[in-house]
């Protein structure tokens, strides 16, 4: 962990937040509905190298601009790990999530920052060779658009 002079706290957790919630894909909760559908559909077009980028909204109501870079490896049938890095003019981050399929396309888990002990919600939608990425925590929000 870098060490900032004049990072308050708050500083480093929005900081964090926004490299945490950048890189990854959350559209709000995924129907769980779908989880039928989510076992006969085959698993597809996720693993990978991603990047893009998006916004990163704070809990304080502060915005910032995010670019990203995300890896997928499948861990299961129906579930992926991702490795993320995501920078903004304030900082740059590296988290984790794990991903299941909960229906077409559609993918929801959780993600976690070990730097700044971060966590929260991750769902991810997948549309060819883009995704939307949208994350949420405590600490803020994320819309992320990752493509190949």
């Amino acid at each position: 962990m870098s060490t900032r002079p004049f990072a308050t706290l708050s500083a480093v957790r929005e900081t964090s937040m926004v490299a945490c919630i950048a890189a990854l894909a959350l559209v709000g909760l995924a129907d769980l509905g779908s989880a039928q559908t989510a076992k006969k559909a085959p698993i597809g077009g996720l693993e990978g190298s991603w990047s893009g980028g998006g916004t990163v909204s704070f809990a304080s109501g502060a915005k910032e601009q995010a670019r990203c870079r995300a890896h997928y490896r499948r861990a299961g049938e129906n579930s992926y790990t991702l490795n993320a890095t995501c920078a903004t003019a304030s900082g740059r981050a590296v988290q984790t999530a794990t991903v299941r399929r909960v229906g077409d396309n559609r993918f929801s888990g959780s993600f976690y920052n070990s730097e700044y002990s971060i966590s929260g919600v991750i769902n991810v939608v997948v549309h060819g060779s883009t995704q939307t990425v949208r994350l949420s925590s405590d600490s803020g929000w994320a819309h992320i658009s990752l493509s190949r």
